[in-house]
């Protein structure tokens, strides 16, 4: 039997229909490329993106992974370092991911350059404090100020007190005592890292500033990452950076305090790390001081009366590290 063939014309129902899914389509595709960043090289060899779309930052990652709120906002161009591919992608105020993640992955040859020696942006502790905002901030307020003491650090610095004001403040009836009459700002951020350190005092934060001293405490959100050699470089490459741009500073590098409500793999990995950097004393604008040993109870704990929660200070630990601290700083202060 013959096949019957069913040559009716397609209604124009139907028509209407697959045109219009056809749009949708496209208009869906044309969105998705629209909210995709792009990346592109600059003649120095850093990385531009592209502006991300209304109420959404740019944030971007070096490590491989996609980008979320913890991520970093890309606020200057982004040198890239063997080893490393650049992610971007834009997130929305409450956190929600705005399109897709463009990839750069095609990094310098060369060996793995250790992540406490590449500068990068962060976000860790959006709950607590705006990153972006304190860095704005503080690099306004260095220009205006002029400060002859700097304190230059993570969380264990931020949540002292003084200003710029933002995040927690843990102590600071007793930096106003201390630092009461002084001119002093704080460059502490919580959860930073040396890396995010060498970001900030190569984009503002040190620009066209001479502090008489900088007391620089750093690299124990790096412990559970990095090595202690890839840690002390860090923290060297951080000295150098305030040297180049102030050359009259003087650095009291504070070893790392203690951490761990008693003694364990991770506070001997934090000793490991300032025995290098202690090593750091013989230039002549270093100044080695560790007052770790304050902190700690005869048999090595540490109190929650002095640390909360092992880690950051109580207003009576600020109490001992101010007290601890004050006879090393007056004398660089007075040039000794």
């Amino acid at each position: 039997m013959a096949e019957v063939v069913d040559n009716r014309p397609v209604t124009s129902c139907f028509v209407r229909r697959l045109r219009f899914a056809v749009i949708l389509t496209v208009a869906a595709m044309a969105a998705a490329s629209a909210q995709t960043p792009s990346i592109t090289v600059r003649p120095d060899g850093r990385l531009d993106v592209s502006a991300p779309p209304a109420e959404a930052v740019m944030r971007y990652t070096l490590d491989g992974t996609d980008p979320t709120r913890d991520a970093g906002e890309w606020l200057a161009p982004v040198r890239v370092l063997p080893g490393y591919t650049v992610k971007a992608r834009a997130v929305a105020a409450d956190g929600t991911p705005v399109g897709e993640v463009a990839t750069w992955g095609a990094p310098p040859p060369g060996p793995r350059t250790p992540s406490t020696l590449v500068p990068v942006t962060q976000n860790r502790d959006w709950r607590v404090y705006d990153w972006t905002k304190r860095h704005r901030e503080a690099s306004a307020l260095m220009r205006a100020r002029q400060p002859d003491i700097v304190m230059l650090g993570d969380s264990i610095t931020h949540f002292w007190g003084g200003e710029p004001v933002g995040g927690r403040r843990t102590g600071v009836e007793e930096w106003d005592r201390f630092f009461g009459g002084r001119s002093v700002v704080n460059l502490g951020y919580g959860w930073d890292r040396t890396e995010n350190v060498l970001w900030r005092l190569e984009n503002g934060e040190f620009e066209g500033v001479t502090p008489k001293v900088v007391v620089l405490m750093v690299g124990t959100n790096n412990i559970t990452l990095n090595t202690p050699d890839e840690i002390a470089a860090g923290v060297d490459a951080i000295c150098a950076s305030i040297h180049d741009r102030s050359t009259s500073t003087k650095i009291l590098l504070l070893a790392i305090f203690p951490r761990g409500q008693q003694p364990d793999a991770t506070r001997g990995k934090v000793d490991e790390v300032n025995r290098l950097i202690a090593r750091l004393d013989d230039r002549d604008y270093i100044t080695f001081l560790d007052i770790g040993a304050k902190f700690l109870e005869p048999d090595g704990r540490i109190s929650a009366d002095l640390m909360y929660d092992f880690l950051h200070p109580t207003a009576k630990g600020y109490g001992i590290w101010s007290a601890a601290m004050a006879p090393m700083l007056e004398r660089l202060l007075a040039g000794r």
